[in-house]
């Protein structure tokens, strides 16, 4: 049978690990390229917004790690 604390655990932590991954890229496209985003007039405010979202999910991580650690 397998261990399903440990399971949900992992695909906790791949789940954030995609998300910051892909914010990550947005961020990437924003600075490379600023004037063909034509929906995000405020570049800055965009990538801000972008770099909470990952703060969020790599705190997400990081709150696995400290706590859950001895599962995964």
């Amino acid at each position: 049978m397998s261990n399903i604390r440990q399971e949900m655990l992992e695909a906790s932590i791949a789940h954030f690990q995609g998300n910051i991954k892909k914010h990550v890229m947005n961020v990437e496209l924003l600075l490379r390229n600023p004037v063909g985003v034509a929906e995000h007039p405020d570049v800055m405010d965009t990538i801000e917004k972008e770099l909470a979202i990952i703060a969020e999910y790599d705190d997400k991580l990081e709150i696995i790690h400290k706590y859950f650690n001895n599962a995964v």
